[in-house]
């Protein structure tokens, strides 16, 4: 049964991404938007590989350790199907939130998770722009799913089917999407969040969900007196297979030869990305204070 719907997964996605793709493409392509280069696409290709691969790689301990703590569960939904997927989709949606959350606000994961987010094009591949090394400790954020009496296999199924909607929401050529918009992750709202305008900072982290965002406090709206300026606020401009994995190592290590204290050392690895010690460099909390002062 698990394999029949890992199979039904892949046969519905696959298709529904080379449709989409390939219509933006060809309406990049025919319109003259300039959505996509080969150099963008192929590095796209190249990261989620790497992704996929680790992924496969690590699969089985993932699988292994959320099964291992279901034994401890204390709750059971399972004389409810239909409850029992709704209220996972939901939670699995609410714990990637503060995954994605953490990745955004601690250097240590934001080095990860950065490479989803160096690029300076926004289009449905991208939404394949992994963070290769995410697969390593993502499962850690879905244990406590475990003690809520899900099955490991059955929230690695979740994640995958919520990423199918995640991924297509990486797109310029879809506007705002009416009453979806309340409580839905649309384009709209992931244009903001792939944004390196200082509003747009860290903002609207769910996948499939915007409620998180609205409850806990990074949802901005996408605006039209702001568009957004897709990449990072300082650009990698390469396409240097190592770098684009590992440049935010790099600079990690960079900052860790300034003298300084044992506790600045510790912020520069696992304080919010753009911490410094000598307001040599500022964090997104930092520029939007300076940006609402000016403004």
């Amino acid at each position: 049964m698990t394999e029949f719907r890992e199979s039904l997964l892949v046969l519905i996605s696959l298709p529904i991404y080379a449709l989409v793709i390939g219509f933006e493409f060809f309406y990049s392509y025919f319109k003259n938007k300039g959505l996509y280069t080969t150099k963008g696409l192929l590095s796209n290709i190249y990261l989620t590989a790497l992704n996929m691969g680790l992924d496969i790689l690590v699969r089985v301990f993932c699988l292994f350790v959320l099964t291992y703590f279901f034994q401890f569960h204390f709750v059971d939904l399972s004389f409810n199907p239909i409850l029992y997927w709704i209220t996972l989709i939901v939670l699995e949606d609410f714990m990637y939130y503060w995954l994605h959350r953490v990745d955004h606000y601690c250097r240590f994961f934001w080095a990860v998770h950065v490479t989803h987010h160096n690029s300076e094009e926004f289009n449905f591949s991208v939404g394949f722009r992994s963070s290769v090394f995410q697969p390593l400790y993502r499962f850690l954020y879905f244990i406590p799913l475990s003690f809520l009496g899900f099955k490991g296999i059955d929230i690695m199924f979740a994640y995958s089917a919520t990423q199918i909607f995640g991924i297509l929401a990486h797109t310029q050529t879809v506007g705002k999407l009416g009453f979806l918009e309340y409580f839905l992750v649309t384009p709209s709202h992931h244009r903001v969040h792939h944004g390196s305008n200082v509003r747009y900072l860290d903002k609207n982290m769910g996948m499939l969900l915007i409620i998180w965002d609205k409850l806990f406090g990074t949802f901005q709206p996408e605006e039209e007196s702001d568009p957004v300026k897709f990449g990072l606020t300082s650009n990698i401009k390469t396409y240097h297979p190592l770098k684009m994995v590992f440049h935010e190592w790099q600079n990690i290590f960079k900052d860790l030869k300034k003298k300084c204290t044992p506790k600045e050392k510790f912020m520069y690895i696992f304080g919010p990305p753009g911490w410094s010690h000598d307001g040599s460099s500022k964090t997104s909390d930092q520029l939007r204070k300076e940006f609402k002062q000016i403004n």
